[in-house]
């Protein structure tokens, strides 16, 4: 890939909404596949109440609109202002009791799984068929666009993010389960969150471009230079919770 290129794909510029200042990818094409659009606001004409406590607005009840959900509330249903990164804002922005804890949690990946994503983990990752697994670094691109595979020598190989189809996890202390679709992605509470499972692997089919039918990749963790497969293990957690964050982006 070309500087230029990659100079194209990180290019941001700053722009205003009626929502407040948002930092955007220049081509709107390069936009994380994580990313959520700004919601349309209901029409101020079409809610003369709260649209959580029902309370009427007047003089001195003013009307507030989530920058989340669009929806209209009260002052009092609609006063926190909670940092919104998958819209890219710059600033902590308005939400409403509803929406500002989803933010909260989605913080969450964003200062802790997504450093992990970026910095990457070492795999044993077969491709297809391959009887041979090879020993690569896997991360995520800075413009979280790319999976990034890094083998010996010139071995290097790119996913796109959003050409991912499905996602299995492999894991110790729980069965295997089934290809899981984003469609049907489970809550990830048993790696992410100390359960009894640990992963220890993961298998995800994307389609190529120019190709037919579905590839697929198999990571398995490996050790790193201390020894240790932490990193591999904390990086699976993370992505298969990058994995939820897609399927919500493409419901919206």
């Amino acid at each position: 890939m070309s500087s230029e290129v990659a100079a194209r794909r990180d290019a941001k510029k700053l722009v205003r909404s009626p929502s407040g200042l948002r930092m955007v990818p220049e081509h709107r094409a390069y936009g994380s596949p994580f990313g959520l659009e700004e919601p349309p606001w209901v029409p101020d004409k079409e809610c003369p109440r709260c649209m959580q406590c029902d309370t009427k607005f007047d003089f001195l009840t003013r009307k507030h609109h989530c920058r989340r959900c669009g929806k209209c509330f009260c002052d009092k249903c609609c006063g926190q202002k909670v940092a919104l990164r998958r819209m890219c804002f710059v600033d902590p922005v308005r939400q409403c009791a509803g929406c500002a804890p989803v933010s909260r949690r989605e913080a969450d990946f964003y200062d802790r799984q997504l450093k992990l994503l970026l910095s990457g983990a070492t795999f044993l990752v077969t491709f297809g068929n391959s009887e041979k697994p090879d020993t690569m670094v896997c991360r995520l691109s800075s413009n979280q666009r790319f999976l990034l595979l890094d083998g010996d020598g010139d071995d290097h190989r790119e996913i796109e993010v959003a050409r991912i189809a499905a996602v299995q996890m492999l894991t110790e202390g729980l069965p295997p389960g089934d290809t899981l679709p984003h469609t049907s992605l489970p809550a990830s509470r048993p790696i992410a969150e100390g359960g009894n499972a640990r992963a220890t692997g993961m298998t995800l089919q994307y389609t190529a471009p120019g190709a037919e039918g579905l590839a697929q990749l198999t990571l398995m963790a490996s050790e790193d230079a201390d020894g240790s497969r932490r990193q591999a293990t904390a990086w699976l957690a993370a992505m298969h919770k990058a994995a939820k964050l897609l399927h919500e982006s493409r419901d919206q």
